[in-house]
């Protein structure tokens, strides 16, 4: 095998414009009668055609002792995937990111780590750590972080942490030509209370209020913003719950007035 095959960053990064694979919301009958202990013993011995559909019938149970088998699985495909997806691949990470838990952000980190997802699969697999909450290497995160697809580089904001170089690299993406990485950057810094992203926040809650906005913003609100969170309550009444979270976190007088005016209202 070639070790541009192995290289997690030389897949050609295409967005994948095609649904997920088939049977991840209405598994062939066949799986569905099965007990749990037959599924996870099938997951590494069903062949490629089934493999999908039998993968994310262990997504919809939920069954987190299935991890272990969806982390071989991917093993099995390493190297694979340079310029298409890898099914196989594709369904246990979307298998693991509904399973949850710390087990399977740990399998989904080691197979990031690992180089074994690479290509346009590497963003499904970006994805699923993201929305896991898994904590990658710091090299990893930057790598990510300077991907040449922007949807890899806004995912792994989410998987940025306090280290000063992955610090310096979100500053930068606030000025990314891409929209959802910017967005990105900025939440993942709210977060950090880098006050760095405190313009580029208070922007977006003035124009696009999102739940994830409101809760970024809290670390890095001055009294600008706060008065900002009062005029978004009033115009955006299905926010009031978040809103209400993110004030009552913000120490600051000025906040608890505006908390009770969204309670009022």
């Amino acid at each position: 095998m070639s070790n541009e095959q192995l290289d997690l960053f030389s897949g050609s990064g295409k967005p994948v414009d095609r649904p997920p694979p088939s049977g991840e919301e209405r598994p062939p009958v066949l799986w569905t009668a099965i007990g749990d202990d037959a599924l996870i013993d099938a997951i590494l011995e069903v062949g490629l055609v089934e493999a999908p559909a039998l993968i994310a019938e262990a997504g919809r149970r939920r069954l987190a002792r299935a991890t272990p088998a969806l982390e071989a699985l991917c093993r099995r495909f390493a190297g694979f995937g340079i310029e298409k997806v890898v099914p196989e691949q594709w369904a246990a990470f979307e298998a693991l990111a509904r399973i949850d838990g710390v087990d399977a952000a740990r399998a989904v980190a080691r197979l990031i780590a690992g180089r074994v997802v690479q290509g346009p699969t590497l963003k499904i697999a970006v994805d699923a750590a993201a929305r896991l909450g898994a904590q990658l290497p710091p090299e990893i995160v930057l790598e990510l972080l300077r991907h040449e697809d922007p949807q890899i580089r806004a995912d792994a904001c989410r998987c940025a942490r306090r280290w000063p170089p992955a610090i310096a690299l979100l500053i930068d993406l606030l000025d990314d030509l891409q929209p959802n990485v910017v967005v990105a950057a900025a939440c993942a810094l709210g977060r950090l209370g880098r006050a760095e992203a405190r313009a580029v926040l208070a922007r977006l809650l003035r124009d696009q209020p999102s739940p994830e906005i409101i809760e970024s913003i809290v670390a890095v609100a001055d009294e600008d913003c706060i008065v900002l969170l009062g005029r978004v309550g009033r115009r955006a009444p299905e926010l009031a719950d978040a809103l209400l979270d993110a004030l009552e976190a913000i120490d600051h007088p000025h906040a608890r007035t505006v908390a009770a005016a969204i309670r009022a209202d």
